[in-house]
């Protein structure tokens, strides 16, 4: 008998087909969140587009209030730098900053130091507590917002009585210099402030809420005559959009972080998830205690249990594992019948010279080296011809 095994050379890489079969439904969960991820900033970016813009005839556009005042003789012209918006300060100017919380500090810093003494107005729109204290000193922010959208104007701003009620509803405010115009309050807190300049007939007018100038807004209420009359004062308007053009924004000293642009509700809810989730992992940790062994409600049979890992080995392509259980197994087994202690069975030192000695002339040791301890089979039907080789050996040394 030959024990020789020709085993080609191996590879345990799997193919690209089986890559595939692995990986694709990872694959397409992947394309649906992407495609969700998509098709929801589409939909957040319709939904935003052209916002506060005095060009956009959407919704959230203020395309509107440009038209009626361009009809009162008033130019409206846009502008998305903040060099533009300081050279453009003037007596005989209104200058609006559509959203002065994308502005670092000192951006707002140098903004203020053109409008200060400037005697134009400027008009801040929904500025929060990151800007409105460096655009408007003597002005503080509210955390709490208002709670309702019409409020009615309860002070002496003649643009105010005369608009009368109106969608001012948003951040509130506090006003501590003296002579400021504390408008639309809401729980005693104002929704529009007016600061007169120290010096001169220019002012701030800082807005709670952008709804007054948005198109489909416009008119309701006393919104329309409110925006006139706030932006209407002087005969130039000049619409100021921050954006990622305007070259100043590389000032990065005072950028806001990414904390920064989190809202508080935001960090709290993360907070709260961790503790949650904390207490979840020590109530499931206790349930855990240390390991039973129980008995099998039925018996399974040996033969099973062997076909049920040969599958798992067939669909890992795991081929060197099963060779190396096969060798293993039959090395144990054949140990003792060649007089061999089963503790040196996978010595080869040890086994090989008592087998050959065994076998006689029917082997040579190369060839039994290679049958029981050689590399893993390169495919199926070399692990089928291994398996076939190990039993035929042991039939041999088995056999009286």
């Amino acid at each position: 008998m030959t024990t020789e095994a020709t085993l080609p050379s191996t590879s345990a890489s799997p193919t690209a087909r089986q890559v595939w079969t692995r990986a694709r439904g990872v694959a397409l969960a992947l394309v649906l969140l992407l495609a969700a991820a998509v098709a929801i900033a589409l939909i957040r970016s319709d939904a935003r587009h052209g916002n506060l813009d005095p060009r956009s005839a959407d919704p959230s556009g203020s395309r509107a209030v440009a038209e009626l005042l361009a009809d009162r003789g008033v130019s409206t012209r846009v502008v998305t730098t903040l060099d533009e918006a300081r050279a453009a300060a003037g007596p005989d100017t209104t200058l609006l900053v559509a959203l002065p919380d994308q502005l670092t500090h000192r951006q707002q810093g140098r903004l203020h130091s053109a409008t200060t003494d400037s005697g134009g107005r400027t008009v801040l729109v929904a500025p929060g507590s990151w800007s409105v204290e460096r655009l408007a000193p003597g002005v503080v922010a509210d955390p709490a917002t208002s709670l309702d959208s019409a409020l009615a104007p309860d002070c002496d701003l003649p643009a105010a009585r005369r608009a009368g009620t109106a969608d001012t509803g948003g951040i509130r405010y506090t006003a501590t210099r003296p002579g400021a115009d504390e408008c639309y309050p809401s729980e005693r807190l104002a929704t529009l402030v007016r600061v007169p300049e120290a010096a001169g007939d220019g002012d701030t007018v800082v807005l709670g809420a952008p709804d007054i100038l948005h198109n489909d807004r416009l008119d309701e209420q006393g919104n329309a005559s409110l925006a006139l009359q706030l932006l209407g004062s002087r005969p130039h308007l000049v619409w100021y959009l921050p954006s990622l053009s305007d070259t100043t924004a590389a000032d990065t000293d005072d950028e806001r972080g990414f904390f920064d642009l989190l809202p508080s509700g935001w960090l709290w809810g993360t907070l709260q998830l961790f503790v949650a989730a904390a207490l979840a992992a020590l109530w499931r940790a206790r349930r855990l205690g240390p390991l039973v062994p129980e008995k099998l409600p039925v018996a399974i049979r040996a033969s099973e249990t062997v076909e049920g890992r040969a599958r798992l080995y067939r669909k890992a392509n795991a081929r060197d594992r099963a060779a190396a259980a096969l060798r293993s197994t039959t090395r144990t087994r054949l140990a003792p019948l060649v007089g061999v202690p089963v503790a040196q069975a996978h010595a080869p030192e040890a086994l090989l010279p008592a087998l050959s000695a065994h076998l006689h002339s029917h082997g040579d040791g190369q060839g039994l080296q290679t049958l029981l301890y050689g590399p893993p089979p390169g495919d199926d039907a070399a692990l089928i011809s291994l398996a076939d080789q190990l039993d035929a050996l042991e039939r041999e040394v088995r056999r009286p």
